[in-house]
This record gives structure tokens, C-alpha cells and sequence, in this order.
């Protein structure tokens, strides 16, 4: 039987390059995003794999529509073994307009709606004494970087939730793990006006990540050189 994979996120960009990677693994992918249309036409794209992708839109801000939507899921395809939390967006603004808004809406999407799907899939997870999970954070939650005081916030906040949920997960034989990507061209960062060091085509991201998992790391970045020098 084939293994079940949960991916948020997975319309576009590097979740997208994940899903159809695994479903050429043999797995069965459950995706998730909140456009139909991307979803209708990654299950398209996955072609003749080995595996194959279910889709499941949901908005992830919505904590009951995630817990209904993961008991959906389990229903429909099986227990999840894998959950890839990678839904989330980069809300762009600097001192000039700066609001408290705006703050809150990109805490509200990439913490809030990542802490909406990790719940109901821990409680799974937890019942069966077995599972693993990957949560997408991102190089920038290691320092402050110019107009992302809010995402860089949002996204070292969710590496500190994982930091502190590790030792706990593993004595339920629940594996995690927090992935740093750096610059991966996505129609977010073709977005963006100022040079991209290192950016990294979404399908070698996908490679990197999965590879990662396969090894049960806690702790999965790329590309390297650029991981050290915000390091250091």
C-alpha cells in the first residue's frame, strides 16, 4: 500500500515541485492550496507517476476547515504518514507603511494557518505513536533582512515552536523537522525587485528537502553557502 503524504501549499512553487516528486516516488499525495485551478492542474501535470495526487483545497487560516479537512484526508486515503507544512506567503513592507495590520496578517498565515494544520495532524500522529513531519520555514528567520521584519518574525518564530517540539515528538516516535530554504524561484520571489543570492530552480529545492527527510534531519537548509553566511 502506498504510502500517504499531506502537502499544504502545494499549488505552486516548491510545494508543487514536492508533490510531484513524491507521486514519482509511489507515494499518494493528499494537496492542498486555496486556488482550485492550481490544484486541478498539478493533478494534471502528475501524469502517469508511480504514485498519485488527491486534491483537497483548503484555506489554511481556517482552524476548523483544516481539522475537518485532515480527517477528510485519513478517510479518503489512509493515516497521514508524512505531513509537509509548507503554505505560507511573504507579505512585503518597510518603516514607510509599517502598520500593525499588516503585521498581523502575515503572523496570522504563515504561524497561525502552519499551527492550524500541525495540530489535528499531531493528535493522528500521536494516537498511533508514529509519523513525520516537515514545517517550511526559511533562511530568513535567522536575521532581520530589509522590508521583512514581519515574514523573517513569522518564520523564526515557527523554527523556535519546532526547536522546542522536538524532544517531546520524539518520545512518541514522531519525527520533525524545520526547513530553511533560501532565494527558490516561486511567483513570489519573481515578485521581487532586488537581486536573489544563490536562487535555486523549485525541482533542485524539492530534491534537497525530500533528500533531508529521507534522512530524518532536524534541521534542513539550502543552498548551503548561503545558509552559512546568514549564520555566521
Amino acid at each position: 500500500m502506498a504510502k500517504i503524504a499531506w502537502i499544504t501549499g502545494a499549488g505552486k512553487g516548491l510545494g508543487r515541485h514536492v508533490a510531484l516528486l513524491l507521486a514519482g516516488r509511489g507515494w499518494r499525495v493528499a494537496a492542498t492550496a486555496r486556488t482550485e485551478a492550481d490544484l486541478d492542474s498539478l493533478v494534471a501535470d502528475s501524469g502517469d507517476r508511480a504514485g498519485e495526487i488527491v486534491a483537497f483545497p483548503g484555506d489554511i487560516t481556517g482552524r476548523a476547515a483544516m481539522l475537518a479537512l485532515v480527517t477528510e484526508i485519513e478517510k479518503c486515503c489512509g493515516h497521514i504518514d508524512l505531513a509537509i507544512l509548507n503554505a505560507g506567503t511573504y507579505i512585503r513592507f518597510g518603516v514607510d507603511d509599517f502598520s500593525a495590520e499588516k503585521f498581523a496578517d502575515q503572523i496570522n498565515i504563515n504561524v497561525i494557518g502552519t499551527v492550524n494544520c500541525l495540530a489535528p495532524v499531531l493528535e493522528s500522529m500521536k494516537a498511533r505513536r508514529v509519523g513525520q513531519i516537515a514545517v517550511v520555514s526559511s533562511l530568513s528567520g535567522y536575521r532581520g533582512l530589509p522590508l521583512a521584519s514581519a515574514y523573517g518574525a513569522s518564520k523564526a518564530a515557527l523554527t523556535n515552536m519546532c526547536e522546542a517540539l522536538k524532544p517531546e515528538l520524539e518520545t512518541s516516535n514522531i519525527s520533525l523537522s524545520i526547513v530553511h530554504p533560501g532565494f527558490v524561484r516561486t511567483p513570489l520571489t519573481d515578485k521581487n525587485e532586488f537581486p536573489m543570492p544563490f536562487l535555486m530552480e523549485p525541482d533542485v529545492a524539492a530534491r534537497r528537502l525530500l533528500d533531508g527527510l529521507e534522512k530524518k534531519k532536524f534541521e534542513i537548509t539550502f543552498p548551503t553557502r548561503f545558509a552559512l553566511m546568514l549564520k555566521l
